[in-house]
């Protein structure tokens, strides 16, 4: 019984690393052309579509004046610009700071929501924007996001010039990624999601998840839509299934850059991937119930994919932790023997080489102090990982059976200097 497990969870979790293998290639030779691509697309605008930008707020005193800052610097024309902060059932001093820029702004706009319509959450914020907003695009960004001045016409470069694109997607960088371990861990993980799962992902399938900021997307798609789940704590990620099943694709496109803060505490962390962990879980079940109402079967490409993820490779690495710790203290006759060892240096071999990989598409990432965090982070970032997903999924099981509200979960902030000593980049 313990051979056939471990051979189980091998093959599960070697499955996963040449999949991801895959897709760093497809990764790889997006970050070599994407650049041609949208100096093309932005020669090819000739007009700029009207922009709508959506901002959820929820007791964001700390950092909403440095975002919309960065708002009041856009390469955009004010003229085509909207930009809409939702003011969420704050109880600090957000909505006064927001109302200070609508007053000198004519383009900035604070939209004031009280329960029982305000206050569920980040997904009822935004369909809350979405009503009062009037561009042809929508974008979205988190309250914490200072993009880059071309990042608007960078993704709207991308809807004008691909049809077929229902959504395009841009990159995020962490302002704070050399604060403390936790947030160069985070930095790294970052980096290396987008190069490998989003890029490559893009590269090879046309499939591209939404992220909860810097991405822009139809209006006339939010519309027959209906707009964000508001049942969903990973609002981004179920969005990008109904997306799909549309028949558009979501596009890739990391010339429209953000910059925004990632948790400088492990308790903050972890109530963040944790609602991740969840949000991600809710979409699994949602859609593979619902596969085959689904119109376009795409989707089972990504659906495959979080199903490996959350469920499959999970188990995979945990059957085979659980033999390994149990081997220690008993002889449970393993046929492999140092078979399983070889393959457990070899995986590590390759997390390595794909991280640092990632690493290499960034200026200035590829350090032997980003190596030697590498090498560290396989043993303990990683691993915990692990018990943060039965702790979320323990969490979502416990919301679908008490039937229980979705309420703001949002990430707590820190504040900073305006400037960019703090980008890790």
């Amino acid at each position: 019984m313990a051979d056939f497990l471990l051979y189980l969870s091998l093959f599960l979790i070697w499955v996963m690393l040449f999949y991801h293998m895959f897709l760093m290639q497809g990764g790889y030779l997006h970050a070599q052309s994407y650049r041609k691509t949208a100096e093309k697309y932005l020669s090819q605008m000739k007009e700029y579509p009207a922009v709508s930008i959506l901002i959820p707020a929820h007791n964001e005193e700390m950092v909403i004046e440095n975002t919309l800052n960065s708002m009041v610097r856009l390469n955009y024309p004010k003229d085509k610009l909207q930009v809409i902060v939702i003011n969420d059932n704050s109880s600090d001093d957000t909505g006064n700071i927001v109302e200070g820029y609508a007053n000198i702004y004519p383009y900035i706009k604070v939209i004031h929501t009280k329960p029982p319509l305000g206050g569920k959450g980040k997904s009822g914020a935004l369909n809350t924007g979405l009503k009062h907003s009037t561009g042809e695009f929508i974008v979205v960004y988190d309250a914490d996001n200072t993009p880059e001045p071309d990042a608007v016409t960078q993704l709207a470069s991308g809807l004008m010039n691909d049809p077929k694109a229902g959504a395009v997607v841009g990159k995020f960088r962490v302002t704070n990624g050399s604060k403390n371990l936790l947030t160069r861990l985070i930095n790294i993980e970052t980096i290396t999601f987008q190069w490998l799962a989003q890029a490559g992902r893009w590269f090879w399938f046309k499939l591209s998840t939404i992220p909860g900021t810097n991405f822009a997307i139809r209006r006339s798609i939010l519309e027959k839509l209906g707009g964000w789940d508001e049942k969903a704590l990973s609002e981004d990620t179920e969005l990008s299934f109904r997306v799909y099943n549309l028949g558009y694709h979501i596009r890739f496109f990391p010339s429209a850059v953000t910059w925004e803060q990632e948790p400088e505490m492990i308790k903050v962390w972890w109530k963040q991937r944790t609602r991740w962990a969840r949000g991600n879980e809710y979409v699994i079940f949602k859609y593979l119930l619902n596969f085959k109402n689904m119109d376009n079967k795409k989707v089972g490409l990504d659906l495959i994919y979080f199903l490996f993820t959350y469920l499959l490779f999970f188990g995979g690495v945990m059957i085979s932790h659980s033999i390994f710790v149990l081997n220690l203290f008993f002889d449970l006759n393993l046929s492999m023997g140092a078979v399983s060892y070889v393959l457990l240096v070899l995986g590590f071999l390759l997390f390595v080489t794909e991280v640092a990989l990632a690493l290499s598409f960034e200026k200035d990432q590829l350090t032997l102090k980003n190596a030697g965090i590498i090498l560290f982070m396989y043993f303990t970032y990683s691993q915990l990982w692990l018990l943060l997903v039965v702790y979320a999924t323990y969490l979502e099981a416990k919301r679908v059976l008490l039937k229980q509200e979705v309420t703001w979960y949002k990430t707590q902030r820190f504040k900073e200097k305006e400037t960019s000593e703090n980008r890790s980049a």
